[in-house]
């Protein structure tokens, strides 16, 4: 029972997951819009996503071990992090920063808006779940 309800969750929960990471690494972008030589950087996200969650049913992570039959078997999840590629632009700067601020905008609204969607999904699966459960 209790595999069933990790697995209806897990997606979700990897994805919410890369989109927090991906958020940091575009934030970090905008931070360092004013810095000489700063390269920007991000990570497609679909392809990171497919890749975590083949990763995931490839192997489960970590096993944890039991000293009791009476013991639950446990998983510690595998930590996901994504492979970093640098931002080529579409207009070169004299000081070689290649932070654009228009790119790295909308960047961070579509991944906000991405990151509460999933928000919404995972939450209207817990409601189901409980629904379920109590009736």
């Amino acid at each position: 029972m209790i595999d069933r309800l990790d697995a209806a969750l897990r997606f979700q929960q990897e994805a919410l997951s890369l989109r927090t990471q991906r958020q940091s690494v575009i934030a970090s972008n905008i931070a360092h819009a004013d810095t000489p030589g700063y390269k920007a950087r991000d990570f497609d996200f679909a392809s990171t996503l497919a890749t975590s969650v083949e990763r995931g049913r490839q192997s489960e992570g970590m096993t944890l071990s039991t000293t009791q039959k009476r013991h639950l078997p446990g998983q510690a999840p595998t930590s996901s992090s994504a492979d970093l590629d640098y931002r080529i632009p579409l207009q070169s700067s004299m000081d070689g920063n290649t932070v654009e601020m228009d790119t790295e905008r909308v960047a961070f609204a579509d991944n906000t808006v991405h990151f509460e969607a999933g928000l919404t999904v995972m939450s209207s699966k817990i409601k189901t779940m409980l629904s379920a459960i109590q009736s």
